[in-house]
């Protein structure tokens, strides 16, 4: 052996080839170069240089094959695309046929290399012959009449296929995309295989992310949005001012509740996660997505981003929408104000919208569309929404808001949509300075007591009996949140060209009412902080007839606290948002089908449909309340995923509908699915039920209807009404200007 063929061995041991790398034939070459320096009589001087230059070579190697062995839309050349039916079934589906399309031209020997570099091979058929409807999607929205043909494998020859399913032979150096297959496996909330073999990075800013896919999805978690502010600081997005290389294989730490401590819960928890069908070869691709971000619920106590039940998988693939949730600080530490210092309150707030932020200067790298974002929310987390609409920090930063069960009206609903001074706040933050011993009596300097609460553990901040969670009206010279006591939908709001959709449960305060002692109707309402005396002489509520009283009773409590805490002020919010020409359009419906979610079920069995013989997982034609969180599972399509198994044979198909709808809402801003849409993804449960129900439209000031999502879909005119007006909410609540609500309020 020469010299020169002793450095081509080094040479050869650091090539970063599947074939070499970590194999025996790499450790022959190291040990072919050690005989090598042993039989020549090397000096040691030499050997060491040789073995410094092997080893380094093989280091370099490995790390560059380490490097390639992520593959990304700019090391295959192409975008990538998962393209299936997604059912919702899971794996109990008929239709499992998948493919990862790559949508640049190539020749077939090309095309074969390019999948191979993803770990899959050019798609076979198979056993999918009968499943290609999936395919059509393929031409949907071409501008041209053209047929596309995509590669396949197969036997022999160089195959390619059509939409429609024709199979055609082509000659092997024609420029076609391909569909390569799609092996990765149905992940769960038990397991997530974010191996090698599935990873993919993407490179965003100066920062390469690496996720993985599962067979709906490319799935990237737990990636910063904003570095960690300071305890009760203003969080504010940044772009990375440094290469980086982040994983994006798993949840970051959520922020602190109650229940949730170190090291799954952390102060540094401001992180998102993205579900795409979609990566672009470079992010100014004409085919980016709409984006849906996510807003958790919780009270402003509880609740993350990671919640298996948000799962984005199945609503990006079935919607072709790319879909964020986030992470935001919670209770104290996201939301304490105390006047006269630099704790104003919000900080949970300015997290939002730092995450929309974030988004908007990197959601192109995976896939979507900054100026097509959507934000949504449940509960708290459509409180959430309705504060960005009122918010001039958050103008311009998205284009369309759902708001799902927003709280607001009577009692404790009252504080998610009508905001507290700092002043107001500060006689709640007592009590919490003087349970954690920071004295709010025996100490008079502001800054003593402030020091204190930083100084804090911050469990015993978000597990103390009196924690903040309240948003804050204020005005700052050094940025404003929130310049009003609520979302201005009177006769002074400025117009915002945002669509609308809200909505709630048929029984949304079924959990937040509580089975009275009393049989009393006038006792229990009265318990539960209601004017029993007008309630019960409007003979607007009647009391349900029937063989158990308690039941009857809190039946009625449930229905006032409905109305009181979720229904009326919602259709309020409707009509006076047409009428006063605040958001263009709105779209109103009630869920009456729920399946509440296994984490939260209060007054149990009461939002569980009854079980019966024939009907062991609950019969939905029998009588049940349809409760606050009974739909997360239907608008996520998360129902199976998450264990649930199928009540009946609507339960799927009515996810689907769900689904389909709140995705259109996203694409165009009409919650009307299109039929060439469905057509094109072999949607037919959803096109019968849009062509039965007709178009959901719009709310009319003069007459508004409510869209009634359930088996059978239907339109209603708003409900409750002479109920509302009875509790103090008639549907012209927030039809009048009201000088007071926007008077400045300067701490």
């Amino acid at each position: 052996m020469t010299h020169l063929q002793l450095v081509e061995l080094v040479e050869l041991a650091a090539i970063p080839s599947p074939k070499i790398q970590d194999s025996p034939l790499q450790k022959n070459i190291l040990m072919r170069v050690l005989f090598y320096l042993r039989v020549h009589h090397v000096s040691c001087f030499a050997m060491a240089s040789f073995i410094g230059l092997a080893v380094a070579a093989l280091f370099f190697g490995l790390s560059k094959t380490v490097r390639a062995a992520v593959p990304s839309p700019q090391s295959i050349g192409s975008d990538l695309t998962i393209l299936t039916h997604n059912d919702l079934y899971g794996n109990a589906s008929s239709r499992q046929a998948a493919v990862i399309v790559l949508s640049t031209p190539q020749s077939q020997d090309k095309a074969r290399s390019n999948c191979a570099a993803i770990g899959e091979t050019l798609w076979a058929l198979g056993n999918s012959t009968k499943d290609l409807g999936f395919l059509r999607y393929l031409d949907y929205d071409k501008t041209t009449n053209e047929r596309s043909v995509h590669w396949i494998g197969g036997s022999s020859g160089c195959r390619a296929i059509t939409p429609e399913g024709e199979i055609q032979t082509i000659s092997c150096g024609t420029q076609l995309p391909a569909l390569c297959s799609q092996s990765a496996p149905l992940s769960s909330p038990a397991d997530a295989d974010a191996g090698p073999k599935w990873q993919t990075s993407i490179n965003t800013g100066i920062q390469t992310i690496t996720g993985f896919r599962d067979k709906f999805s490319f799935r990237f978690l737990g990636i910063r949005y904003t570095p960690r502010p300071a305890r009760f600081g203003y969080s504010k997005y940044q772009p990375q001012s440094e290469p980086t290389q982040v994983s994006g294989l798993s949840y970051a730490p959520m922020c602190p509740y109650p229940t949730c401590t170190e090291p799954k819960c952390s102060e540094d928890c401001l992180f998102l996660n993205i579900w795409t069908p979609y990566l672009p070869n470079g992010g100014s691709g004409s085919n980016k997505k709409p984006v849906m971000l996510w807003i958790h619920g919780g009270g402003f106590t509880t609740g993350t981003g990671s919640d298996p039940t948000f799962d984005g998988g199945s609503l990006a693939s079935r919607g072709d929408v790319v879909v964020v949730t986030i992470n935001y600080r919670l209770s104290t530490l996201g939301f304490l104000a105390l006047s006269n210092t630099t704790i104003k309150g919000n900080y949970g707030l300015s997290d939002q919208i730092a995450a929309l932020d974030w988004v908007r200067g990197h959601i192109a790298d995976f896939g979507g569309d900054g100026d097509r974002i959507t934000v949504f929310g449940q509960s708290a987390g459509a409180a959430s929404v309705r504060a960005l609409l009122a918010s001039p920090m958050a103008k311009g930063k998205f284009s369309g808001a759902i708001m799902m069960s927003n709280p607001g009206g009577s009692g404790y609903a009252s504080t998610f949509s009508r905001y507290m001074t700092i002043e107001e706040s500060t006689q709640q933050t007592k009590a919490l300075l003087d349970e954690v011993d920071c004295q709010w009596m025996n100490k008079t300097d502001r800054s003593v007591q402030l020091a204190c609460l930083r100084a804090q553990d911050p469990v015993k901040l978000v597990t103390s009996a009196n924690v903040a969670r309240l948003v804050i009206k204020r005005r700052l010279v050094d940025g404003t949140y929130l310049t009003s006591n609520e979302l201005l939908l009177n006769r002074s709001a400025s117009f915002q060209n945002i669509p609308v959709m809200i909505g709630v449960m048929r029984d949304d305060g079924d959990p937040f009412s509580s089975f009275s002692t009393s049989s009393s109707p006038s006792q229990a309402l009265s318990e539960q902080g209601f004017n029993a005396t007008a309630i019960l002489g409007s003979n607007a509520f009647a009391v349900p007839e029937g063989n158990n009283t308690r039941y009857n009773i809190f039946n009625l409590t449930s229905r006032v606290t409905t109305d009181a805490a979720f229904r009326c002020l919602a259709q309020s919010t409707a009509v006076a948002a047409v009428k006063n020409y605040v958001f263009a359009p709105v779209y109103s419906y009630e869920f009456h089908r729920g399946y509440q979610i296994s984490e939260w079920s209060p007054n149990p069995p009461t939002c569980e449909a009854p079980i019966t013989a024939a009907r062991p997982y609950g019969d939905t034609a029998q009588e049940y309340f349809k409760c606050h969180s009974g739909e997360l599972y239907y608008v996520f399509g998360t129902l199976v995923r998450q264990g649930r198994p199928p009540r009946d044979d609507s339960d799927i198909p009515f996810s689907q509908y769900v689904v389909d709808t709140w995705t259109a809402f996203a694409r165009n801003h009409n919650p009307n699915p299109s039929l060439d849409f469905l057509a094109a993804r072999g949607f037919t449960n959803t096109s019968t039920a849009v062509s039965e129900s007709g178009s959901w439209e719009p709310v009319k000031a003069e007459k508004p209807m409510v869209r009634i999502l359930d088996k059978n879909v239907r339109e209603e005119g708003f409900r409750e009404l002479e109920q509302c007006a009875v509790l103090g909410y008639p549907l012209k609540y927030y039809e009048y200007y009201d000088e007071s609500l926007e008077e400045d309020v300067v701490q």
